[in-house]
C-alpha cells in the first residue's frame, strides 16, 4: 500500500493512475507537481494534469483551472477561460468555484457585471458554508439591508474570518441592523484584535479608553493603541501620543507623543498635525520651531480644523514664520470664526483694525475660494464617524496678536 511517507513512491503510483484515465489521480498528480512532492516541481506538468481532471468534468480541478486562468499563473491570463472553468465546477456545487463565479460577476471580470448572478453564486456558496462567500454577501447587504449584512457577519465571524468579526462588532456598536450591545461588540472587536487587525486594535482600545461595553482601563487602551499604532494605524498613533502627552495609562513622555504625532501626521491626520504643530510651538518632545509649528498647522487648517486655522492666522499676523501678512491672517480667522473659534472672531476683528479696505476686501475673497476648493474635495459624510474625533485634539487658549 503506497502511503504519504514515501512522496516518490505515491506520486509513481498517482502517475499510474493518471495514465489509466483516473480524473481524481490526475487531479492529485497535479497538485504533487504544483507542490514539487516526491517529483521536480513543473508547473506546465501541474497544468497539464490539472486540465485533463477538469476535461473530465472534476469539480475540484475545473475551481483550481479557472484559478489559473484567472490570476495568470503557468497560463496567459485570461478572464473568460476563467469564467468558463468556474461556471463548469459551480454548476456541479462546488462552493469555492461558486464564490469566484460570483465575484467575477460583480465585478464584471471575463463576463459582463450582472449583480444579480453574482449574489445567486455567492449565496449558493455561503449556504454551503464558505465564510469568504458569506463575508462578501455581508457587505453586498450591507448597502441597504443592514440586517441581512449583519446575519452573514456573524456566520463569517464564527468561522475565524478576522474582516467580519470587525464588521459585526461595527455593526453592533452602531446598532446598525442589529440591536446595539456594546458588549458584544467588544467581543468581537476583541477577537478581530487578537488576530492582528489593527483597525479592530483601535476600535477596542477606544472602548477601553472611554470604559464603553467594558471596565474603563487606560493601560488596556493604550495597550491596544500601540498594537495598532505599530501597524501603522493613524488614529491609534494620534490618541496614543496625546495619553504619553498627558501621562494617561502610560508614563508621560512629550518626545515619545511628538513621534507617535509625526507618524500620523505624514499620513495625513488632521489631529496629529494639530498636536505636532502645538509640539513644535512649545518646544514639547522637540526643538522649538515656529517654522516648523507654522507647517503643521498649515496642514492642519487645510483640512478645516478650526483651532489650527486660527493659530496659523496668529502666526501670519506676528510673522513669527514669514513675514507679516494680515491678508492671509485675515483669512485664516474668517474661516476659523466660521468654524465655531471664538478666538479667530476676535482676532479678524482685531486684524480689521490694521488692515485697509481693499486688504479686507482682498482676505474675504480669499476665504470665499479657499471654501469653495475644500468643499470640492471634501464631499460631506453620508454616515457619522464611529468615534468622536474631536477627543484627540490639545485643549489650548489661543493667544491674541
Amino acid at each position: 500500500m503506497v502511503t504519504t511517507n514515501d512522496p516518490a513512491a505515491l506520486a509513481k503510483s498517482l502517475h499510474a493512475m493518471a495514465e489509466r484515465g483516473n480524473a481524481k489521480a490526475q487531479y492529485s498528480l497535479g497538485l504533487i507537481y504544483a507542490a514539487g512532492k516526491g517529483v521536480k516541481q513543473d508547473v506546465r506538468h501541474a497544468l497539464y494534469w490539472y486540465r485533463k481532471a477538469a476535461e473530465q468534468g472534476l469539480p475540484e480541478a475545473q475551481c483550481v483551472l479557472g484559478t489559473k486562468y484567472s490570476n495568470g499563473q503557468g497560463v496567459p491570463q485570461d478572464y473568460r477561460q476563467a469564467v468558463y472553468w468556474y461556471s463548469k465546477a459551480a454548476e456541479q456545487g462546488d462552493a469555492r468555484a461558486q464564490f469566484y463565479l460570483g465575484m467575477m460577476y460583480n465585478e464584471g471580470r471575463g463576463v459582463e457585471q450582472d449583480l444579480m448572478h453574482g449574489e445567486h453564486w455567492l449565496l449558493n456558496a455561503a449556504e454551503q458554508g464558505d465564510a469568504k462567500a458569506q463575508l462578501e454577501l455581508g457587505r453586498l447587504y450591507d448597502v441597504d439591508q443592514p440586517f441581512l449584512a449583519a446575519t452573514w457577519y456573524r456566520k463569517a465571524a464564527k468561522q475565524g474570518i478576522v474582516e467580519a468579526q470587525r464588521l459585526l462588532a461595527e455593526k453592533y456598536a452602531q446598532g446598525n441592523g442589529v440591536r446595539q450591545d456594546h458588549e458584544e461588540a467588544g467581543h468581537w472587536y476583541a477577537k478581530a484584535a487578537e488576530s492582528g487587525d489593527a483597525k479592530a486594535q483601535w476600535h477596542i482600545g477606544y472602548m477601553y479608553d472611554k470604559g464603553r461595553g467594558v471596565s474603563q482601563d487606560y493601560a488596556k487602551a493604550a495597550y491596544w493603541y500601540s498594537k495598532a499604532a505599530a501597524q501603522g494605524f493613524a488614529a491609534a498613533q494620534g490618541v496614543l501620543g496625546l495619553m504619553y502627552a498627558n501621562g494617561v495609562g502610560v508614563r508621560q513622555n512629550f518626545y515619545e507623543a511628538a513621534q507617535l504625532w509625526q507618524q500620523a501626521a505624514e499620513q495625513g491626520d488632521g489631529e496629529a498635525q494639530h498636536n505636532l504643530a502645538v509640539s513644535y510651538k512649545d518646544g514639547a518632545g522637540v526643538s522649538r520651531s515656529m517654522t516648523k509649528a507654522a507647517y503643521w498647522y498649515r496642514q492642519a487648517a487645510e483640512q478645516g480644523l478650526a483651532e489650527a486655522q486660527c493659530m496659523l492666522g496668529i502666526i501670519c499676523a506676528k510673522g513669527d514664520a514669514a513675514p507679516t501678512d494680515l491678508v492671509e491672517a485675515h483669512m485664516w480667522f474668517n474661516l476659523a470664526g466660521s468654524n465655531g473659534n471664538e478666538a479667530g472672531l476676535a482676532n479678524r476683528k482685531l486684524a480689521e483694525s490694521l488692515m485697509t479696505p481693499e486688504q479686507i476686501v482682498a482676505a474675504q475673497q480669499r476665504a470665499v475660494e479657499w471654501v469653495k476648493a475644500y468643499r470640492e474635495q471634501h464631499p460631506l459624510p453620508t454616515s457619522p464617524a464611529t468615534h468622536d474625533d474631536q477627543e484627540m485634539r490639545i485643549d489650548f487658549i489661543a493667544d491674541e496678536f
